[in-house]
């Protein structure tokens, strides 16, 4: 039986259309997640640091994160790590960690001495830059994708359960009928101006090329459209291994890199696709992999979806993986996407380079 991506205790009736294709069949079956009925939102927190090359990176700040990660009040109901060196040549590395509510994350950021010690960064005292973007997302304005029931992803950690087979998948435009909010609302956002830095800033020069701004806060924007879309081809075959390979990573490569480099031609802000780092060894898992990016709406987002070769070339190569594998696929690929208020946005840097995450240049 064919489920409603958006859970019943959130449908109501629509005043925007959907724009699912009249007897759409799904190609092959795909899942969303299911929270508490009681949860009415969530927290995503990316916290993390930035050094010049990987060869900087001396694990210090892992270990600094890690203590308040582990603290005993309110600790995250699940994190993880990630990395990725960014067109700069710097090297990122930080943990992506979820809370069940803004008061769970409150309350650990108190607690933990976490808010203390982060506002007390003093960018000329860093020997390398800190970030922290937290998410808000109440739950009509998030939605997932995951191709299988059986292996949490994000925020499916903290998941009751997950959905039977959903209807929204596999056609354009899904994705925003997979949002609760969208059955109301155009979700429309805004441009960036000139004027999205936020009170006065520090500057240190690291090169010409290469500003380091000290701290910045960063408002948040209205209905900024946040994608997590990760892949994890750790229990594949060798021969799908090899195609998956040989096929499917170099073009989403290329698209990540397209969005990294040049997402200013489609309304995305930042793109990193970051290697899910190993706990134990504390290097890239190189099996597992996501990309993180920011668009300034969904519609923006959806466009390059829908007409960018870049993503052309990564949904067209998704089914014909799918085809010759006779959809009898073990990649796993999940999303979460969040449709975000000003209000449900934090964005900090301290002693980044000014193309960090929302430090876009102007």
């Amino acid at each position: 039986m064919i489920d409603s991506a958006i859970p019943e205790h959130l449908r109501c009736t629509r005043t925007r259309p959907a724009n699912t294709p009249a007897d759409f069949q799904p190609p092959y079956p795909s899942y969303s997640v299911r929270f508490p009925e009681r949860a009415s939102e969530l927290v995503m927190a990316i916290i993390g640091a930035q050094y010049k090359t990987a060869s900087d990176a001396d694990g210090a700040a892992r270990l600094t994160l890690s203590a308040f990660l582990t603290a005993p009040t309110s600790p995250p109901s699940f994190f993880e790590w990630a990395s990725v060196t960014d067109n700069k040549g710097f090297y990122n590395i930080s943990t992506l960690a979820y809370w069940p509510s803004k008061a769970a994350y409150e309350a650990w950021a108190e607690q933990s001495g976490f808010r203390e010690w982060w506002q007390g960064l003093k960018p000329e005292g860093c020997r390398h830059g800190w970030f922290l973007e937290v998410f808000f997302p109440t739950m009509d304005r998030l939605e997932t994708l995951f191709n299988t029931r059986e292996t949490p992803e994000g925020c499916a950690h903290m998941r009751e359960d997950m959905s039977r087979a959903v209807q929204e998948h596999g056609y354009w435009g899904s994705m925003r009928d997979r949002l609760p909010a969208s059955q109301t609302d155009a979700l429309t956002g805004a441009k960036a101006t000139a004027g999205d830095f936020n009170g006065p800033q520090t500057t240190l020069t690291c090169s010409s090329e290469d500003v380091i701004v000290g701290r910045v806060s960063i408002p948040g924007k209205k209905n900024l459209a946040v994608i997590r879309s990760g892949q994890d081809w750790l229990d594949t075959s060798p021969e799908e291994r090899k195609l998956y390979l040989e096929t499917m990573h170099p073009v989403l490569t290329k698209g990540m890199d397209f969005l990294r480099d040049h997402g200013d031609e489609v309304g995305c802000y930042s793109c990193r696709f970051m290697d899910v780092v190993d706990p134990a060894t504390a290097k890239a898992h190189k099996d597992r992999t996501f990309g993180l990016a920011y668009f300034d709406d969904l519609a923006s987002l959806e466009r390059w979806c829908k007409e960018h070769p870049t993503h052309l070339a990564i949904f067209g190569g998704f089914h014909q993986y799918a085809r010759k594998l006779q959809n009898n696929v073990t990649l796993r690929v999940f999303h979460e996407v969040m449709v975000l208020e000003p209000a449900q946005q934090l964005f900090e840097y301290v002693a980044c380079h000014s193309g960090t995450g929302m430090l876009v240049k102007y």
